[in-house]
């Protein structure tokens, strides 16, 4: 009888176990998920950049030194290595993004422009696919961080090796300021 007990107790933790295992492993492949997802608009806004820069270029010769900062802006964020490095060279892009558009605003007929527009328009577009993917990496990857340090799910979590995942998020505070252009 003791036996018995001892296996059922032994086939328990096992059985717990496994599903704990098969549970980090389904949160970790959803955070990589939204991470890929993330990286396939960041890829659009990438590709997108250039005709917009081009277009302002046509309306605004003088002001290189801002369009200079969009493209040096746009290469950093595309050659970022980690999950870290993506996420800061992201956050300088949205900078400089947003000063093109207050830029933008100085040219009465580039706001007229109907590609500027439809490329603002597309851009905005990106922009709230970014922002919704964003929120849902983030969102699994507070789900998963939590989850792999619960006990007792952390033992598991430890013995098998899952890592923390970082969260996508602005580091420096002046890009969580408004842009201010002035001539």
């Amino acid at each position: 009888m003791v036996l018995v007990i001892i296996l059922a107790v032994i086939a328990l933790i096992v059985v717990w176990a496994i599903g704990t295992y098969n549970s980090l492993v389904r949160l970790r492949t959803q955070v990589e998920e939204g991470f890929s997802t993330m990286d396939v608009y960041l890829k659009k806004r990438f590709d997108l950049i250039p005709n917009l820069v081009s277009t302002v270029k046509g309306y605004a010769k003088h002001e290189a030194e801002t369009l200079e900062k969009v493209i040096a802006a746009r290469n950093s964020a595309y050659a970022s290595g980690n999950k870290e490095d993506i996420a800061q060279a992201e956050g300088q892009l949205t900078t400089t993004l947003k000063s093109l558009f207050a830029l933008a605003e100085s040219y009465p007929d580039l706001k007229a422009n109907t590609n500027f527009i439809d490329l603002q328009n597309s851009l905005k577009a990106i922009e709230e696919d970014i922002a919704n993917a964003r929120k849902y990496y983030n969102g699994t990857v507070k789900t998963y961080n939590t989850k792999i340090q619960l006990f007792p799910t952390s033992i598991i979590a430890g013995i098998c090796h899952f890592e923390k995942f970082p969260f996508f998020e602005v580091s420096d505070s002046a890009e969580r300021e408004n842009v201010k252009v002035e001539f």
